[in-house]
């Protein structure tokens, strides 16, 4: 309970306000480039540049523009980059067996990056829907239900593929039940005992995420279906605290809520409760719902940004997965 020792007028609240010292010298929190992770879309090829449209600013791009993305984020502070790869439609099958591919695009990606970039922090999403000619994250069944146990024995295959070309962290959005401790297990089992896990902990079942799908080519192969069977429902909050539990116990090294701004009260509620490396993602929409409303004017395009990271940290995350990175990033250096 906050015990309020004098009332007005010896309390005056705006005294503290009134100029810009006596507000830094109370400011509860910071952004800094050490807050960032910088999620990109890669393709193959060279000199590769595809606008996604429904992200303005954000590009898929081939690795050796990647690489010249990479060395501005190592020169800004930003100490990781999250990679989602765009595949070609011919090497998308049931199963997402190209996920397992040891000289597939995104393992390439990683040994190119870490050779070049040995300080930069890379993640790897561990999720089979870019891969999937049916676009969801696991294995259906005939009946369209995704199964647990075969989705894992997969997403296993997956992480092991990206942990042995060198990856630092592997990010299971997959949302299926005990995947955490089966990658950890098989990490110990196969001596990658330094390569940590991100897990996509409290991920719903989100309508934000639509312009990410149009980026990695999904969209179009799930069409009309839903991940509501694995992914969690917005209405719930006690839900994500059991989830977050779960991976913890099975060997998650820090954990994730995502989508981000509408679902602060989660990260708060995570924070507060396991005192755990929180992250939030500042997905797709969030994303292209402050960029359009910037472009016609109604919002002021740095004002909010640099709010919305500030909401990201007053909520108790650790760091933000954000598209907006790069420009954070410029904007904290330029100062």
């Amino acid at each position: 309970m906050t015990i309020i020792t004098s009332a007005y007028p010896a309390a005056r609240p705006r005294r503290m306000r009134r100029d810009p010292f006596s507000r830094a010298m109370m400011r509860e929190n910071t952004i800094t480039s050490a807050d960032l992770i910088y999620p990109v879309f890669v393709l193959e090829g060279q000199n590769q540049r595809q606008q996604v449209a429904s992200m303005p600013g954000v590009e898929r791009v081939s690795l050796d523009l990647l690489l010249k993305v990479a060395e501005e984020c190592v020169a800004l502070g930003i100490p990781a980059m999250a990679l989602f790869p765009l595949v070609d439609q011919s090497v998308k099958t049931y199963d997402g067996i190209e996920a397992t591919n040891p000289d597939g695009l995104v393992p390439r990606v990683v040994r190119e990056l870490k050779k070049n970039f040995p300080e930069l922090g890379v993640i790897t999403d561990v999720a089979l829907d870019p891969y999937t000619t049916h676009g969801q994250d696991g294995l259906p069944d005939e009946n369209g239900y995704i199964v647990n146990e075969k989705t894992i024995e997969m997403l296993v295959k997956q992480a092991l593929t990206h942990a042995e070309a060198g990856v630092d962290i592997v990010a299971p959005s997959d949302m299926m039940d005990g995947r955490i401790g089966a990658i950890r297990n098989a990490f110990e089992a196969q001596g990658h005992i330094h390569t940590r896990i991100m897990a996509y902990s409290a991920k719903y079942a989100s309508a934000f995420y639509g312009p990410f799908r149009d980026a990695v080519g999904s969209s179009a192969n799930l069409g009309k279906a839903d991940k509501n069977t694995y992914q969690m429902d917005p209405a719930n909050s006690d839900e994500a605290l059991r989830e977050v539990a779960l991976d913890l116990a099975e060997g998650a090294d820090m954990v994730m809520v995502k989508p981000g701004m509408p679902y602060l009260d989660i990260v708060r509620r995570v924070k507060d409760e396991f005192k755990v490396p929180t992250f939030a993602y500042q997905v797709s929409g969030e994303y292209a719902m402050l960029k359009a409303a910037a472009q016609n004017g109604w919002l002021d395009h740095d004002k909010v940004m640099m709010e919305s990271m500030m909401a990201f940290k007053r909520a108790g995350a650790d760091g933000v997965l954000t598209y907006f990175a790069l420009d954070i990033a410029r904007k904290l250096k330029a100062g």
